[in-house]
């Protein structure tokens, strides 16, 4: 047995132990010699965590997959999966375990914590937090900033705005024009449609920006061939009632979408100043707050396209290159597994959905306003278009008696055979969802093998991926601050 004096020492040196380690961040040296990236490119996956990725390579990198063949689950590599430095990272807010887009994105982007709901400032809104994309304008590097969504929404906004409230779409708009950046790319900017619904009081976002001398473009075939020299907005007018980019899976083939505006960033901002571009694949998250693995799977799919474009750049320049690629937050709690399937995985079954759960809601909601449709058709169109019951295509599409009640229930409360009540088992099957349409995803993803523990966000930790410049220095356990304070010294950023 140990002496009293002695266990007293033992716990002491477990305390320095502990301590230590969880410092040890704080404390390692960051290096930095002969590494100074002078190209820098920062991926954000909004949403995105492990489970988000994995998912989607098992789903969608395997496309050799038979009924009578074992599967080999991701034997084609992603790109973002290829980067050879990995690292995972906290999220936590100041105020808050579970962080959203605005203080994860003024993590990401500052290094500094602040409070939920907060763009580029700090908790008391007392002061502007600067962030990395100011810091690589100010050392004269070109500066773009690229997001499948609106481009006032939360994550981007933190790159180049500072505001008390990520609602104030169009106040956040207005500071695109003061921020000198050279190139936005992406989505339109839903405060420039609160203009429009309501010029009384709100800024004229376009003006604003022709008057600050940036090219607005909204021309597909005018983007395709802009030349460096000058500023520019440049959005997709086939844009949704969001301000967002379509949904990858229901985009056309030759839609402009965050890849393009990825590739034409390169081409607008290389110069031998160098350049800073931050990508936002923003719509993973809104995919799995509903829920939507498939849908979900295709944005990552879209952020893992244009982070190809990035890689054959780094290519080129190989020393002079960084790549980052991080989520802000896990949306939805994903895993890949569920209770009903035990140990079994059939992603393949997912590839039978053929829209979002969005593009799917807009159908039911111009159902329910036809009188003359039939719960049969519908139920046809159910099987068409996510494959439920199409036992021809797959045995493990056929409903089971307790998935055939949940989908009666969902059908009936959605064209008003039954009533919806507003409690806490109405909440837990359909969120504030369409209930036909939540209920599909659900089980199309759990037939699958997946499952959700949430409709908003948690607090997984997220992946780093890296490649490049200064890359080893992203590995490890760190917080989403450290992330950008790494960058910020690597690329010498004041």
């Amino acid at each position: 047995m140990l002496k009293t004096s002695n266990k007293i020492l033992v716990l002491l040196l477990l305390c320095i132990i502990i301590i230590s380690t969880c410092d040890q961040e704080k404390k390692s040296p960051i290096s930095t010699e002969g590494q100074q990236p002078k190209y820098i490119f920062f991926f954000i996956g909004d949403g995105m965590s492990l489970p988000q990725v994995n998912m989607t390579k098992a789903a969608y990198f395997m496309k050799d997959y038979r009924l009578d063949k074992k599967p080999e689950f991701g034997n084609k590599p992603m790109n973002i999966t290829k980067l050879p430095v990995t690292g995972i990272a906290t999220t936590y807010a100041s105020n808050r375990f579970i962080t959203e887009s605005a203080a994860a994105g003024t993590a990401l982007s500052t290094g500094i914590k602040t409070s939920c709901g907060t763009v580029g400032m700090s908790p008391d809104h007392k002061e502007n937090y600067r962030n990395i994309a100011e810091m690589a304008r100010d050392k004269g590097m070109k500066v773009g900033i690229v997001s499948s969504v609106s481009i006032d929404h939360a994550t981007p906004a933190c790159f180049y705005a500072h505001v008390t409230d990520r609602g104030k779409y169009n106040l956040i708009a207005s500071q695109m024009a003061i921020s000198g950046f050279d190139y936005f790319g992406g989505g339109f900017a839903k405060g420039q449609e609160e203009y429009s619904h309501n010029p009384d009081g709100k800024l004229n976002i376009i003006e604003q920006m022709t008057n600050a001398g940036y090219e607005v473009v909204s021309d597909i075939e005018k983007m395709k061939s802009l030349q460096p020299g000058k500023k520019y907005w440049a959005y997709n007018p086939d844009y949704t009632s969001g301000a967002s980019l379509k949904y990858e899976i229901d985009q056309p083939k030759d839609y402009f979408g965050l890849a393009e505006f990825t590739e034409l960033g390169i081409r607008l901002l290389e110069n031998e100043k160098g350049f800073f571009m931050m990508i936002e694949s923003g719509k993973i998250d809104w995919a799995c707050h509903s829920n939507d693995a498939v849908t979900t799977a295709h944005e990552v799919v879209a952020l893992d396209e244009s982070v190809g474009k990035a890689l054959e750049f780094y290519n080129k320049h190989p020393e002079e290159t960084l790549i980052i690629i991080t989520g802000d937050h896990e949306t939805g709690g994903l895993t890949m597994g569920y209770a009903g399937t035990h140990y079994e995985s059939v992603f393949e079954i997912l590839n039978y959905q053929k829209v979002s759960y969005e593009n799917f809601s807009e159908k039911v909601w111009n159902w329910k306003k036809d009188s003359t449709m039939t719960k049969s058709v519908v139920m046809d169109s159910i099987s068409y278009y996510f494959g439920i019951n199409d036992t021809a295509s797959h045995p493990k599409l056929k409903l089971t008696d307790y998935e055939e009640e949940l989908l009666n229930d969902a059908y009936e409360i959605t064209f008003g055979l039954q009533e919806k009540k507003k409690n806490e088992e109405t909440y837990l099957k359909y969120g504030g969802h369409n209930p036909l349409t939540v209920t599909l995803t659900h089980i199309l993803n759990q037939k699958a093998g997946l499952d959700w523990a949430s409709y908003s966000h948690t607090a997984v930790p997220v992946p780093i991926y890296a490649i490049g410049a200064g890359a080893e220095n992203f590995t490890g356990q760190l917080d989403n601050t450290d992330i950008p304070k790494r960058i910020m010294k690597l690329a010498k950023l004041k």
